[in-house]
């Protein structure tokens, strides 16, 4: 027993010293032809290269959706006029165009109507602007967005200090708003902002809550808002017409579906949607959302794994090639190597390794080009830079991959060289 264990000891050792040495003959290999094996390992970079770019700024775009819409409270859904996320044409985007405006009188009754809903928030977020108060002013960027009462739970804010908006302030039209914790802190460095007055594009507020803080988030910041009650931001900012958006939160995961289903029957009511006709707004959750995004990215993976897999097979092909005239320029080589007792085996891991370690260097190239150029694409959207591990981990398994089944036939060719021919060979 203790004698097969050692055998098995020594055989694994044995192997693993053949792999050192055949790693060792690679890199010497590919360091004797450096612009052959430049030209070789280009075509593994491309195809690497095309998979890693795209999937890291998706990657980046799937991350900013999720921080997203992850920002809703549990059991909530929101409906209004536009779809939560849309990778259509313009065809499809007409239709949303020529939909009617949710209207806030809309959104009223239906708050009156909806028996089954813990609570529904009114939103609509206005515009961006200078904001400032008695001590500074605000970085560039600081957003206001009209709620009411029921958005609160809807959207998960908590309070840190102060109280949410009332039904009061809502039917009142009152200057008062609910800051965001980044916002708070910018315009009050000195200490609590709460009864405090800010300044919004030259109207004043009086400061009643501030938000508990969630931190940064890709894009931007999500603490930097001011929230003001929606009829007063109607009555100040809404010039034009605008489209709200209404936030139900569900009593439980029992009542959800019914939940959905009876605010979608007083919608359709409300806005005497023929019956048969199409729903002329959009209910969407987070995780209906995430589902959507993740079937469109499923789509895209595929596209661009197909496209990137004529690449690495070209490359592959390349690969063979060269790996041929390595052969046939080592021939006297091999012979030396069989005729001092290298068996067929070794000589085959040697040039398949050669063959691997040739698709890796062009695949950790193409990985670290990928990643760079996909986070800069990234920055350029205003988006935070990610490293998309598993692709980068399939990336250079594919790598192997081709390295293994393109360089085995070259590897097998050398291995069943006549030793004797082979040391004449000149």
């Amino acid at each position: 027993m203790n004698s097969t264990k050692s055998a098995r000891r020594r055989s694994l050792s044995v192997f693993i010293a053949e792999l050192r040495e055949s790693f060792r003959m690679a890199m010497g290999a590919l360091a004797a032809h450096k612009l052959r094996s430049a030209l070789t390992l280009l075509g593994v970079l491309v195809g690497v290269f095309s998979i890693i770019v795209v999937m890291t700024a998706m990657r980046a775009m799937q991350s900013r959706i999720e921080s997203d819409v992850g920002q809703l409270g549990g059991q909530t859904f929101i409906v209004q006029k536009w779809p939560g996320v849309y990778f259509g044409g313009r065809e499809g985007l007409e239709k949303f165009w020529r939909r009617k405006d949710i209207t806030y009188q809309q959104g009223l009754q239906l708050k009156s109507k909806a028996t089954l809903a813990r609570s529904i928030g009114l939103e609509l977020w206005f515009t961006s602007g200078e904001m400032s108060s008695r001590y500074t002013k605000a970085p560039p960027g600081s957003s206001i967005t009209g709620e009411t009462p029921g958005s609160f739970p809807a959207q998960n804010w908590l309070l840190g200090e102060g109280r949410a908006l009332q039904d009061s302030d809502v039917e009142g039209l009152h200057d008062v708003c609910v800051l965001g914790y980044t916002l708070a802190t910018n315009l009050f460095p000195y200490g609590s902002a709460l009864d405090e007055r800010i300044k919004f594009n030259g109207i004043d507020y009086t400061v009643v809550g501030v938000l508990e803080p969630k931190g940064a988030m890709a894009g931007g910041n999500q603490d930097d808002f001011a929230i003001i009650p929606i009829t007063t931001g109607l009555n100040r900012y809404a010039n034009r017409r605008r489209s709200i958006s209404i936030l139900v939160q569900a009593k439980d995961t029992a009542s959800y579906d019914d939940t959905v289903e009876q605010v979608r029957g007083i919608l359709r009511a409300l806005r005497k949607v023929q019956p048969g006709k199409e729903d002329d707004f959009e209910i969407f959750s987070a995780d209906s959302m995430l589902a959507q995004i993740n079937s469109f990215t499923f789509a895209v993976r595929i596209g661009v794994s197909g496209i990137s897999s004529i690449a690495l097979i070209a490359a592959g092909i390349g690969i063979m090639n060269i790996m041929l005239v390595s052969v046939t320029e080592r021939t006297r080589e091999i012979g030396i190597r069989r005729a001092i007792g290298a068996k067929k085996r070794n000589i085959m891991t040697q040039f398949i390794m050669e063959a691997v370690v040739l698709c890796e260097v062009g695949g950790a190239c193409g990985v670290v080009l990928g990643i760079v150029v996909g986070n800069l694409c990234a920055h350029w959207m205003e988006l935070s830079p990610v490293v998309p591990v598993d692709w980068v981990l399939i990336g250079l398994g594919i790598c192997s991959l081709v390295g293994i089944v393109f360089g085995t036939y070259p590897a097998y060719k050398a291995a069943n060289l006549d030793p004797i021919e082979s040391l004449r060979y000149e």
